[in-house]
């Protein structure tokens, strides 16, 4: 599992990563390694190349099962974390790789610089679903033991970002529980800071993406989780609605207007070969029966009666004369 992060201040992240007793650096470029101080000089220095960019700073973590444990040497560690920056786009660039073994499970710390060693930055759009693919292919590559979905991380250790996105995706899959439709999806969805924004293809009301915003982080949904996509949101909007259906349908004890609607065709169907006599019905006679046409308001009639009323009263008066 990756964790990326972007910050302002390599002294305050060189600091947390190098300066405890659990930290082994295992791999350097462009950098020096003798100490904290040196390396903050170092990055601080290229970064002077791109002033204007306040956060310089690309911190990683990368985090195996402890069922790896046995296949990560530290040369194997240094060499996947290459790996892992050749796939999302870090390169050319000064970079510090260290290990931690404070935790059961195996994991390093990669620090590295947004201004490059041309001076030109290193992007860190779209970084999250970067990681996810970089990390999904490596794990796959080499057999690393596949973590259980998202159910299996532990909330409590998350910081920043992803425990935001975390937010999002918990939130999201609770309310996909119950919600019928995109209404409802966002109503439950605002009641926890949670707002919606479709993505539209250019010229068109087509909607072509969706994405989440809670607090200042907007993700879209597939970046968020695979299953938040809009066509599999869609998809299971519409799944809701049709069981909801079916369950009133069942605990229905009259026959629905669709259920004598489809009875009545059938019987048609049945005899439309045959002509009928004066008392035979066509499927319009039963369309028009009672049954089917409940008795309700008639705008027109009522409105017509209450004119002929108003003329009548209209015309007593006329007769009687003025009252003394």
């Amino acid at each position: 599992m990756g964790k990326p992060i972007t910050g302002r201040s390599f002294g305050g992240c060189i600091r947390y990563v190098v300066d405890r007793q659990e930290a082994k650096v295992l791999h350097a470029e462009g950098v020096r390694i003798q100490n904290a101080s040196q390396l903050i000089q170092d990055f601080n220095l290229q970064r002077k190349m791109r002033p204007e960019l306040g956060k310089a700073v690309g911190h990683l973590i990368l985090s195996w099962s402890k069922e790896d444990l046995a296949k990560l040497s530290d040369a194997i560690m240094v060499e996947r974390a290459k790996e892992y920056m050749e796939k999302v786009g870090i390169r050319n660039t000064q970079f510090v790789v260290v290990r931690h073994t404070d935790k059961a499970h195996p994991h390093l710390h990669l620090i590295y610089n947004r201004v490059d060693n041309k001076g030109k930055t290193i992007s860190d759009r779209n970084n999250f679903a970067k990681n996810v693919k970089a990390c999904k292919e490596i794990t796959l590559k080499y057999g690393y033991h596949l973590g259980e979905g998202k159910a299996q991380v532990n909330r409590q250790a998350l910081r920043g970002k992803e425990k935001i996105r975390y937010e999002l995706h918990d939130a999201i899959k609770a309310a996909l529980i119950t919600a019928t439709n995109w209404r409802e999806l966002e109503a439950q969805l605002a009641k926890q800071g949670i707002a919606i924004a479709h993505k539209y293809r250019n010229g068109t009301s087509e909607v072509q993406g969706i994405s989440f915003e809670k607090v200042d982080l907007k993700m879209k949904g597939s970046a968020i989780d695979r299953s938040l996509s809009y066509a599999k949101i869609d998809a299971a909007l519409n799944r809701n609605m049709k069981i909801q259906l079916y369950q009133a349908t069942q605990q229905s004890d009259e026959p629905s207007l669709a259920g004598r609607l489809r009875e009545a065709l059938q019987n048609d169907r049945q005899h439309e070969h045959h002509h009928y006599s004066g008392g035979g019905k066509s499927l319009l006679d039963i369309l028009l029966t009672p049954e089917f046409m409940p008795a309700g308001p008639d705008p027109i009639g009522d409105a017509e009666e209450a004119r002929r009323k108003r003329k009548k009263r209209k015309g007593q008066q006329q007769t009687q004369g003025p009252r003394l």
